[in-house]
């Protein structure tokens, strides 16, 4: 009996990665019926990261209303795993989605993000993931650490919640309230960029510009970061500026790290180790992964080189099933991945490939299943 892994990231727009791993899994047995299948559906900490770690591992959802990108009240929730692992994901409370035609970089609050963390620490999680994809911020984690207890003060001694716009008002932080377990429950911070805080490749200046932020807050917001992360280094003496991935969900990884002890991690890296990927490939015969898009930035630390560069240390094969290939893609071949094989049956335009996804990736994999028999005999 032949052992098949599916492990994608989704298709955005057009195919979850659950949706991926059934329609792949139809399409196998439909020519080898008697081939173990297995689908760990994953993401990389943006968007649907926490229901991938639920899909893959089990466990629950903790429903909780919290503040949304603009402190308005949202339903939201963070996953509770069968280990006591909690996963935070920033996304479905502080996520570009939810802020709609007012996207406004400047003006929006990870404080939410800080509400799910402290619940899940107040109810026995024993390690947390926070998940810093997806985000519409860029408030360094402020937010965030004030509803965890942190207190920013500005220059009359009036404490507030800083944003983006607002983070070079802080004059002095007290983290005497701060959550006593903050320190003692280990926190993974799930990150896919490299950018510092700062600078030309910074938060601000590579990623507000998505959220809606005009030239000018641009600037603003590149100094506000700069000048919190100098309060930082003078009141809790910590300098971490230059930190790769602090730039991270407008500088909430550094927040993350700065505030609240986290480590920053490969997001991949962390969800294979969750489920246990490494356990998953003994006896494996296949691995199946893919992405919506596969270019130069999946060696970034996309889901497709993460799976691909573990399935070869087992030395099993690994192939890419994906929606579209950019520049610098041929690259992925030497990270593991024996082939890469577009879905699209011909030129056609971006709304009939993501209307027609998932029938062209049952044909791709189908056809593959039919070559793959046909090697192995």
């Amino acid at each position: 009996m032949r052992k098949i892994i599916v492990i994608p990231d989704s298709f955005k727009g057009s195919l979850s990665s659950a949706d991926f791993c059934a329609a792949a899994r139809g399409a196998i047995l439909s020519v080898l019926p008697d081939a173990e299948v297995i689908g760990v559906p994953v993401a990389d900490g943006g968007e649907g990261s926490a229901e991938c770690f639920l899909a893959a591992c089990g466990g629950e959802k903790i429903p909780l209303t919290v503040s949304g990108p603009f402190s308005e009240p949202v339903n939201a929730y963070y996953a509770r795993l069968p280990d006591g692992t909690a996963v935070v994901e920033t996304a479905v409370c502080a996520g570009l989605t939810l802020a709609g035609e007012r996207k406004s970089a400047a003006d929006t609050t990870t404080f939410g993000v800080g509400e799910l963390i402290g619940h899940a620490l107040d109810h026995g999680c024993r390690k947390l993931i926070l998940c810093l994809g997806g985000s519409a911020t860029n408030d360094g984690g402020a937010g965030m650490t004030s509803a965890l207890g942190f207190r920013f003060y500005d220059a009359d001694g009036n404490a507030f919640v800083p944003v983006g716009r607002t983070l070079s008002a802080i004059k002095r932080i007290d983290a005497s309230g701060a959550h006593p377990l903050l320190g003692k429950v280990p926190i993974e911070a799930m990150c896919d960029v490299n950018n510092p805080l700062c600078g030309q490749r910074g938060a601000a200046r590579v990623f507000a510009p998505q959220k809606g932020a005009t030239e000018e807050e641009v600037d603003l917001l590149d100094r506000g970061l700069g000048h919190f992360a100098g309060i930082v280094g003078e009141e809790l003496g910590k300098d971490i500026l230059d930190l790769p991935g602090a730039g991270a969900a407008g500088g909430m990884g550094w927040g993350a790290v700065a505030f609240l002890g986290a480590e920053l991690c490969s997001g991949i890296e962390t969800v294979l180790d969750t489920v246990r990927f490494d356990d998953l490939l003994r006896d494996a015969d296949l691995v199946i992964t893919g992405e919506g898009k596969l270019d130069s930035q999946t060696l970034g630390g996309k889901v497709v080189v993460g799976v691909a560069r573990r399935a070869r240390r087992r030395g099993v094969v690994a192939i890419a099933v994906v929606g579209a290939v950019g520049e610098g893609a041929e690259a992925i071949c030497g990270e593991g991945v024996t082939g890469v094989f577009p879905i699209c049956p011909g030129p056609i335009s971006l709304e009939d490939a993501m209307e027609h996804a998932e029938e062209n990736l049952v044909r791709t994999v189908t056809n593959l299943m039919r070559f793959f028999v046909g090697t192995k005999g």
